[in-house]
This record gives structure tokens, sequence and C-alpha cells, in this order.
């Protein structure tokens, strides 16, 4: 697989003693098993933009599209501070050519999605969006993010992997100059990637690369990323991955055995049925790509896309 890469985090969550109680909430999953293949860079916004450890809480209110960033019993406003320092360090952060961020769900800075926004009233509603999760978001739109706590859904974690380490290799094809060679090659290497998570995409992305020709490498490779990390963020399907297994197949039609053909038919009847993960098909599939020496699926992303150590396709 490929060498690690950088992702950004929120500190806390390996462990570092930032909260505002001097507390943490180390994630064993992301430092001892995800944290082998990745080189995390930690971000505080509390602690970066100046506030100390331990501190009074925060806590968003008013509006939830534009929410005020007020500690929780001194309702001091904080709101302008937390701005300016955020804005100043996503600009900082395109120099670390993330693949990705893990947020720390709930959090009024780092939430980035349903954080608690209190009304007039007092009331919470979680609506809201932290101030730097909006702000890098905002900043950095391709960029796939999630929070620890959706992480623990394994089909959502299995996507944010996926997607980490395909933002990766799109990273490895951007280095040095853009040419149409390398992009067909991306595509030719992701096809059946990206057919997994949506049809739709694979097509449009298929006649975007056959025309690419057709306009400035600049506007080809722009369209391109969006449209692949876009198609990503749909979720694969037992019936999206059994459309691919079947495109898989096809690639054998002429060395395999009437036995071996058979087994690969009953492995694709017990996944769609859902008795067996895809980890399983796949794993068959794999054999015989090596067993027949198949080209063009040796190079296929879909059948590795990710180190076996991570352990996932067990639940999708």
């Amino acid at each position: 697989m490929e060498k690690n890469f950088k992702i950004g985090i929120s500190s806390c969550l390996l462990g570092n003693e930032v909260r505002w109680n001097a507390g943490h909430k180390h994630d064993k999953y992301l430092t001892r098993t995800l944290g082998r293949f990745v080189d995390y860079v930690p971000v505080c916004p509390e602690v970066e933009a100046g506030f100390g450890v331990p501190r009074e809480s925060f806590r968003l209110v008013g509006d939830p599209d534009a929410p005020r960033l007020v500690t929780f019993k001194s309702k001091t406003d904080h709101t302008d501070r937390m701005v300016a320092w955020a804005k100043q360090r996503v600009k900082e952060l395109e120099n670390e050519n993330l693949c990705g961020f893990i947020f720390k769900s709930d959090s009024p800075s780092s939430g980035m999605i349903r954080v608690k926004v209190y009304n007039e009233k007092g009331m919470p509603h979680k609506i809201g969006i932290g101030i730097f999760a909006r702000a890098f978001m905002e900043h950095f739109p391709l960029i796939p993010v999630e929070d620890d706590g959706r992480l623990n859904d394994p089909l959502i974690r299995e996507n944010f992997i996926l997607q980490i380490f395909t933002m990766n290799r799109w990273r490895d094809n951007l280095s040095g100059r853009k040419t149409m060679g390398k992009l067909v090659d991306f595509h030719t290497r992701n096809k059946l990637l990206i057919l997994s998570h949506s049809q739709k995409h694979y097509r449009l992305m298929g006649k975007l690369v056959a025309n690419g020709k057709q306009m400035p490498i600049e506007d080809l490779y722009h369209q391109y990323e969006s449209l692949l990390m876009e198609a990503l963020k749909l979720k694969t399907t037992i019936r999206k991955n059994s459309n691919v297994l079947q495109h898989l197949m096809g690639y054998f039609k002429k060395e395999l055995t009437a036995d071996e053909k058979q087994e690969l038919l009953e492995v694709f009847g017990q996944y769609r049925d859902g008795y067996v993960p895809l980890l399983v098909p796949i794993t068959l599939i794999n054999h015989y790509t090596r067993k027949y020496d198949q080209p063009y699926l040796k190079q296929q992303t879909y059948l590795n896309p990710h180190p076996l150590e991570l352990k996932l396709r067990t639940y999708v």
C-alpha cells in the first residue's frame, strides 16, 4: 500500500489533555489502528486560539447558520476571536496536503454536524456546526471529513477510510505536471471503485475523460476531482457491489472451469443474500486474478482499496 499520508484530527482524540476540563477523548482505533497508516496533524481550536487549560466551557447560541461562541457561565462572547483564528488556521493547513479530517463530535468549535445551538430561551437544538469545522469545510470542500462519533458506525467508517485513501492516490496523481495520460491512468485504475458507489458518476466521469482534450487541463482535473469525491460520498450497497462483482466475473469467462464459475456464482449469491460480507467474494476474485494473471484487474483499486490490517469490508 501507499506510504503514510496526512489527515487532520481534533487533538483530544489523540489523547492530548486539551479539553475544557483538562481531559481528553482518546480514540484507540484512530491511534492504534488507522494511525499506523496516516500521519495526524492535530488541531485544538480553543487552545490554539489562546484559551487556557482548563477553561470555562463554550456553547453556540443564536442563529444556527451564524451562531455566536459564548462561555457557558459568564456569557462572554468570543466569536470574533475564534473566527479570526479559524480563517488563519485553514490557510496554514493548505501547506499540510491533508487527505481528510476527523473532528470531535458535539464540540462548539469542531463539531461538523448536529452541534447544540441554544436559542434565546436557552433551549438547545442539535442543528449547528462548530466554528472551526465550518471554516474548514468551506475552505476545503472536497477534503473528506467525519467526526469520531459517526466513525463508530462501521459503514460510515468504511466509507470515510475509502475516501481518504482515494484522496491520497489522487494527490499522488496531482504531483508533478498534470497530463491527460496521468488522468486516464488514474481513471482506469479506479473505474470499478467509482461504479461501486454510483453508476451515474461512473458514466459522467467516463464521458469527461473521453472528451478531456477539448478543455483546459486545469478545468478537466478540477471537474474530475469534484465528481470523484462527490461519487465516493455516496455509500455503496450490496446491490451496487453485486453489479461490480458481475463485471469482474466477466474478465474470467474464458479461463474459469465450470466448477470455478459455479463457486463464484454461489459466493456472489451468499453475499447478495447477506450471509457473507463483501470481503469473501473479493478474496475469491483476487485469487482468480492472480491465478489467471488478469492484468486489468491487478490494477483495480476496487479489489485492494486500503490495507487488510484495517479489517474493513466485513459489514458492507
